[in-house]
């Protein structure tokens, strides 16, 4: 639903654009999915994009770009070296976040690869509130050690907590105590936990714990923007979402982020910081394998899509209209009965797999259960987020998620509803669902490439 900026009476929802263009939605059927499913080895990573109706798998790369931004991307300098496009595309970072030293890479795992293999060795101890999936791998391939520091409510689904993202702040200190730290992250907000904000009350109080530690805080700012709305609305209403992003990263001596989400592009990510020695090692580096450090293997054209897009994610009617989106899903799904995390997040909504389904255990993965029963009723891709995604077992208690994560600026409330009535017959039907079991386990980031079959 959205809210009106000044009143924050609700309104009748609208999307705050106007549709120039169309793409076409396959409709399949029953029997064609089935095939489809079962060819990818029941892999929803491995479904063929004209086999989905709708494909809310992640909200990475996939948003809708404005007209902006596409009008941006016909200005693109392709130069190889002192490209116009990557001025401006510095000038909106620096401006964003303060940080003076900008580089641009192909995504935001590229930035994780390069910076941790710069600062981390094996042994070492790196703290978040939650590592997803590509920056646990990233680390953990160094031989470093990931460690969770997320307070307990993030691991209570049905726990209303306004900042399920926040740091526990003992966990924290006991990670980080008689161990080799190189830095520390804070994912803003944590995919991990259901898209769930972290509050600047908590980054202060990090950042002020590890400074005096002499330890490095960097942000997983993916979802900066987000966070900040998420701020605005239940911690500090005064301030602009611009605002307050500022003094997120002003608590920060750098950002990893991808591009592919708050930057609203389809490609692209970038790492900055304050320190000229770290973006000096960091450049040399880069030029290994993304490329020279005025375009980090992006196109001229996607540092102008990314240089517009980043400033139009802080807009607050977009964001009204954004969360709102999640909100409505997650409200629709309620009605129904249908158990989730509570709050909603912020580019999702986050079904409790393990709720939802209590007959399929763990190491049957319900969550990949439910996911592919979605498909099966209406052609909906979605992503597990528990067992399969995060095959070993942490510090702190798993979550059995499924992710419906919904790609900004790209559907309407129609096919939002759509979602939530298969949800609705799947949740009817919900004890004639039975598990899987892995047939190919690849050692690395093993759910996009997994094959599975029925446990029994």
């Amino acid at each position: 639903m959205i809210r009106h900026l000044e009143t924050g009476l609700l309104d009748t929802p609208f999307e705050p654009y106007r549709i120039k263009m169309v793409e076409r939605i396959p409709v399949t059927r029953p029997k064609e999915r089935l095939q489809v499913l079962k060819e990818a080895r029941f892999n929803l990573f491995k479904v063929p994009s004209e086999f989905v109706t709708i494909d809310l798998l992640t909200d990475s790369g996939t948003a809708a770009m404005s007209d902006a931004q596409w009008s941006a991307m016909l200005r693109g300098d392709e130069a190889y070296a002192g490209s116009r496009s990557f001025k401006r595309f510095e000038s909106a970072i620096r401006t964003l976040t303060g940080f003076e030293h900008v580089m641009p890479t192909h995504q935001g795992r590229a930035a994780e690869h390069i910076l941790f293999g710069l600062l981390a060795k094996p042994g070492d101890v790196v703290p978040n509130n939650c590592h997803f999936d590509t920056t646990r791998a990233n680390l953990e391939s160094l031989g470093a050690i990931a460690v969770d520091c997320v307070g307990n409510c993030a691991y209570l689904p049905g726990r209303d907590c306004a900042f399920k993202g926040n740091v526990d702040l003992g966990r924290l200190e006991r990670a980080i105590e008689g161990v080799e730290v190189p830095f520390a992250l804070v994912t803003v907000t944590n995919n991990t936990g259901g898209g769930q904000p972290v509050s600047l009350r908590n980054l202060r109080s990090v950042s002020r714990l590890l400074k005096a530690r002499g330890i490095p805080l960097f942000l997983d700012a993916c979802r900066f923007a987000e966070n900040a709305w998420f701020i605005r609305q239940r911690e500090e209403p005064g301030q602009s979402v611009r605002d307050i992003a500022a003094e997120m990263f002003a608590l920060a001596d750098g950002c990893l982020m991808s591009a592919k989400k708050d930057g609203l592009a389809n490609i692209g990510g970038f790492f900055a910081c304050r320190d000229a020695g770290l973006a000096g090692r960091f450049k040399q580096k880069m030029v290994l394998t993304e490329g020279f450090p005025d375009y980090g293997g992006l196109a001229g054209r996607d540092l102008e899509a990314i240089a517009v897009g980043i400033h139009e994610a802080v807009e607050e009617s977009f964001l009204e209209h954004r969360i709102g989106q999640v909100r409505h899903l997650a409200g629709r799904l309620q009605e129904h009965g249908i158990p989730i995390v509570h709050p909603p997040g912020g580019h999702a909504v986050f079904i409790d797999a393990a709720a939802f389904l209590p007959q399929v255990p763990a190491s049957e993965f319900p969550g990949q259960a439910l996911a592919c029963a979605l498909y099966l009723d209406g052609g909906i891709r979605s992503c597990e987020i528990g067992s399969l995604m995060f095959p070993r077992q942490g510090e702190s208690p798993k979550l059995e998620l499924v992710r419906l994560a919904i790609p900004s600026r790209v559907y309407t409330v129609s096919h939002l509803d759509y979602v939530a009535e298969c949800a609705a017959r799947v949740f009817h039907r919900r004890e004639d669902l039975r598990g899987f079991r892995l047939t190919n386990d690849p050692p690395c980031l093993r759910h996009f490439t997994a094959e599975l079959a029925a446990a029994h």
